[in-house]
């Protein structure tokens, strides 16, 4: 499995994705994933699926040091207080000692950002998690945290995929050396079904969603963590770490729609802030 690493974490770059997934089926789904080379497990305390994830690391037998797992503070718990009952509420339904990357889920309108970061660094400094990094934040709120702030984030999780252009976002982070990790990386399945992503999967003599997992795999500095239940999915999004995009290929999908943004709950931030 290929990987990044940061401040000294090395973070896979494919990793699943649990959204939506819950009880028995998750937990099978983790195991499967496990089972099949995957490393990089990522949940949420809203995924309300800690405990079934949990279960399965627990059932592989796995090394802890062989797995990397992710999980992340909602919004509506985002004081020192919050974040820390939160965080030790995760660790219990996972049946951890520590995470490898504790994540803001999303920001909150009225957070006291300094006061977040600093209580998430305290769990990294504390040993609770080996690393810190916040998800869905635009590019104002993403400065303050690693120019003023100067939070030592080892990823940022933002919704990317073949229809949603996230330029400005990575040339900032790669400018600090901080890895994006793209969620809904297939678009919560419309890649699967694009004229344009079949036909370059068609000349590979592979599947269109192969083509939207290489395509953020081919991108520096990108960790992509697509969702996938079946055995079959999972395969083939691993198999998709070997496909190799070249220009033809790139310059098809560089014509598709970039603004196509598919995750926008009310609470979101503004994304124009970010042009």
């Amino acid at each position: 499995m290929q990987s990044l690493t940061i401040h000294g974490v090395s973070i896979p770059r494919l990793g699943l994705g649990t959204f939506r997934m819950r009880g028995m089926a998750c937990q099978q789904a983790v195991e499967s994933a496990l089972a099949l080379g995957y490393r990089h497990i990522d949940t949420a305390a809203m995924y309300e699926n800690e405990d079934a994830v949990g279960a399965a690391l627990s059932a592989s037998g796995m090394r802890r040091d062989d797995l990397f797992v992710a999980t992340k503070v909602w919004h509506d718990q985002l004081t020192p207080d919050g974040i820390r009952r939160a965080f030790d509420r995760s660790l219990q339904a996972l049946g951890l000692t520590h995470v490898d990357l504790y994540m803001v889920h999303w920001p909150a309108r009225d957070m006291d950002l300094s006061a977040v970061m600093r209580t998430m660094d305290d769990l990294r400094r504390q040993g609770g998690t080996r690393a810190i990094g916040v998800c869905n934040f635009n590019l104002p709120m993403l400065r303050r945290v690693v120019l003023d702030l100067r939070m030592p984030l080892a990823s940022v999780q933002a919704e990317y995929h073949p229809f949603l252009a996230q330029s400005r976002l990575l040339s900032f982070l790669r400018e600090q050396g901080i890895p994006l990790t793209a969620y809904a990386p297939l678009a919560q399945g419309r890649a699967a079904t694009d004229p344009t992503l079949a036909r370059v999967g068609t000349k590979h003599g592979v599947p269109a969603s192969h083509v939207a997992i290489a395509w953020l795999l081919n991108q520096d500095h990108v960790i992509a963590i697509p969702k996938a239940e079946r055995r079959e999915s999972q395969q083939a999004n691993l198999d998709a770490l070997s496909l190799r995009l070249d220009d033809e290929d790139r310059a098809a999908i560089a014509e598709l729609p970039k603004d196509l943004r598919y995750v926008q709950p009310p609470f979101a931030p503004d994304w124009d802030a970010e042009r």
